[in-house]
């Protein structure tokens, strides 16, 4: 998930940290809630950070912390005491920092003064702007002179950027503050037992005019972020499981999801998945689009949202500079100052191989599911833009003819690497070795393979019998030549890659994990697959790594290269369930959940590839993103696999032969949306007692596996 205009990965924010997020705004800072520049801290606005520094003090110290919560995604409660009684550890002060963020940010400072004595203290916070891009701050970059903050007429603070391609600005709102330069003054008298209130709120502006916000001292349930969380949780199914700590994961990805859902202003109606907090709070193509893949059970609308704004950004013209290629579909998204492909007030890269079939997969998944959108005209135009990627990947995407499709980066500034392991040194060969461009990756010849499979899904929905004949077809044909190049026989795995001389790239990746999981692996190879993944070198009883232990380039604190991406296990444990492979899928589908469980129920972005035997606890890589929402959607997708859930309303029938490890109990889901209708599942303890409650009528429900591969 790097960023478009660098390899460089994203830094740790400080220990202890706190995080909160709106829409694309968001806030890191200290655990005292001190924003500190010096650190990638920052209030954030379209990608750059109107606010790098908020430092609170009285009596001219600062904040003791003592504890932070997150009581919803976009609010911080933080505890702290204040001011020093000589001869004593305690102190009769304490300070409460109530903060919500909210495409601006306002902030209520409460001090409480616990002495029977009444007690004065002079409080200041010290406010400075440096308008950096986030690409500058997350790789500590920024540095830059801070723009000064004046006061206005109005008595407010204010500071306008110079270097955005939009002019960018903040407005300081503290009734009752004295200014000393950039500083808001406060004098405080505390009567005994008594307490002290101020309000502050800073206001993004943007071309000189400030952005709306809610009103001031509105009622938490009655503001904007509030109203949508509220309205996301009544719209989705509501589980009940056996094991309290899965209904607990379940649970908190719910609540991360709704968090990491981003609304366009054009559309505000249409929410897409952003890729993950802190630094990569924007539209991806290939994050949004699995992610949204991952939890079409729970919230459909969030796929159809993603396609429609994918499908109005897509390209339609050779840009060397933005990579961008007629029916190409995009990498990323981002508003920041730094950003130079200004575009309608975004900056658009494409430099991605996988989110052009990923795009036409997850169209054909809405049709299985039933969940096409209602307005024919909608449909219409998502379909004929699955058919312009579909033209890209066989016009710009198999750029030598040879029936796969590759990457090269088209400038000197992309990304090297442009399948989903994109960090420059994610694809290399056994013995360490970089493999060199053109590289066709596995797994995308498996995501085309699909693509063609979902194209086929939607020509059956339209009567398109002709069509489904045409994509079937050449669905066949793209298996049959992978199966016969890509295939190592002597190590009885699949190459990661080929490069550009054609070469196998022979290192063991769980890439093959997610050719099984497209279908695109011969049956009589996917046992050999199946072991491979479940070995002691890529199983490290927590999740698969992404390079076996015995590569040249193994490091199991590296970012692709052994170490543990949640999605990417969960994504290989579908694939052998898939197949079959039941006992394995259980394995891996066990092991992160009890991983999830040692971070407070939430999966990481990534985790470090140490053996479980190694270390009691699953190792945090420090710069992983939390939440991350292709992680967050994980779960969802290893429920789907233990249902073994597959629809295919096209044809009127639903395969569920749920698979359920004994230890987790009962199942039960009430309000999952299918086939335009809500049905409730209910299964009892080792997938004992299936039943469906509120199928259409329509609708055939088959009680044993769909098959174990499918051709």
């Amino acid at each position: 998930m790097t960023g478009w205009n660098t390899d460089t990965l994203a830094q740790p924010a400080g220990a202890g940290a706190i995080t909160i997020v709106e829409g694309s705004a968001f806030c890191v800072s200290h655990a005292n809630g001190d924003i500190v520049p010096e650190l990638p801290h920052g209030m954030f606005f379209r990608d750059t950070r109107l606010v790098s520094r908020s430092t609170l003090l009285v009596d001219g110290a600062p904040v003791e912390p003592l504890s932070a919560m997150t009581p919803e995604p976009f609010r911080a409660l933080v505890v702290g005491r204040a001011g020093h009684v000589p001869g004593r550890a305690d102190t009769p002060l304490t300070v409460e920092r109530d903060r919500r963020v909210n495409s601006g940010l306002r902030e209520k400072i409460t001090i409480h003064n616990y002495s029977r004595l009444p007690m004065s203290c002079r409080v200041e916070l010290a406010l400075e702007a440096d308008f950096a891009d986030i690409f500058e701050v997350k790789e500590e970059r920024a540095g830059g002179t801070a723009h000064p903050l004046v006061a206005g007429p109005d008595g407010r603070l204010r500071a306008e950027s110079t270097n955005a391609p939009a002019r960018l600005g903040l407005v300081v709102t503290a009734a009752g503050a004295s200014l000393d330069g950039a500083r808001l003054v406060f004098e405080v008298r505390l009567p005994p037992r008594g307490s002290w209130t101020q309000r502050i709120v800073i206001t993004p502006t943007l071309d000189g005019e400030e952005v709306a916000l809610d009103p001031v001292g509105a009622p938490l349930h009655e503001t904007r972020p509030a109203r949508r969380l509220t309205e996301w949780q009544s719209s989705i199914w509501v589980p009940r499981i056996g094991d309290d700590d899965v209904e607990r994961i379940i649970l908190q990805s719910q609540r991360d999801l709704g968090s990491l859902r981003i609304f366009d202003p054009r559309h505000p109606e249409r929410a897409v998945v952003a890729a993950g907090v802190p630094w990569f709070m924007a539209l991806f193509g290939r994050d949004s689009l699995l992610a949204s893949y991952m939890t079409l059970g729970l919230d459909p609308t969030l796929a159809i949202g993603t396609l429609q704004t994918l499908a109005e950004l897509q390209g339609t013209k050779n840009d060397p500079a933005s990579e961008e290629q007629p029916g190409r579909i995009l990498h990323e998204v981002r508003l920041g100052a730094t950003t130079n492909l200004a575009l309608g007030g975004e900056s658009v890269y494409y430099g991605s191989v996988d989110a052009t079939p990923l795009f036409v997969f997850l169209l054909g998944e809405l049709a299985a599911w039933g969940a096409l959108p209602d307005d024919a005209d909608v449909t219409d135009d998502l379909v004929a833009a699955a058919d312009r990627a579909l033209a890209w990947i066989e016009r710009d995407g198999d750029r030598d003819g040879d029936g796969f499709v590759e990457y090269s980066r088209l400038n000197d500034f992309g990304l090297i690497n442009q399948g989903w392991k994109d960090s420059w040194d994610g694809i290399n060969f056994a013995d360490g070795t970089l493999a060199e461009a053109p590289i066709a990756l596995c797994e995308v010849q498996g995501y085309v393979y699909a693509a063609y499979r979902a194209r086929a899904t939607i020509a059956a929905s339209r009567g398109d019998d002709a069509g489904v004949d045409r994509w079937t077809a050449k669905s066949a044909q793209l298996k049959a030549r992978f199966n016969e190049q890509f295939w190592i026989p002597e190590r009885k795995c699949f190459a990661v890659a080929l490069d550009r001389d054609k070469r196998q790239v022979d290192s063991c990746t769980s890439n093959m994990g997610h050719c099984l999981w497209s279908g695109i692996v011969d049956d009589d190879k996917a046992a050999a697959v199946a072991e491979l993944l479940l070995s002691e070198t890529m199983f490290t009883g927590w999740g698969v790594r992404t390079l076996a232990s015995d590569m040249g380039a193994y490091n199991p604190a590296s970012y692709h290269n052994g170490s543990v991406w949640p999605h990417d296990s969960a994504i290989v444990a579908a694939g052998l369930m898939r197949y079959g492979f039941v006992e394995q899928a259980h394995r891996i589908i066990v092991g992160l959940l009890d991983a999830a469980t040692h971070f407070d129920g939430r999966l990481p972005e990534l985790f470090c590839g140490f053996d479980r035997e190694q270390y009691a606890e699953p190792v945090v890589y420090p710069a992983s993103c939390s939440p991350q929402a292709w992680a967050a959607a994980s779960p969802f997708l290893l429920l789907r696999s233990m249902l073994r859930m597959d629809p295919s309303v096209p044809t009127g029938e639903l395969w569920l032969s749920p698979a359920i490890p004994h230890e987790f109990g009962e199942v039960h889901l009430m309000n999952v949306p299918f086939a335009g209708a809500r049905v409730s599942l209910d299964v009892g303890d080792d997938g004992d007692g299936t039943s469906v409650t509120g199928l259409p009528d329509h609708i055939t429900l088959h009680t044993v596996p769909r098959g174990a591969s499918r051709a």
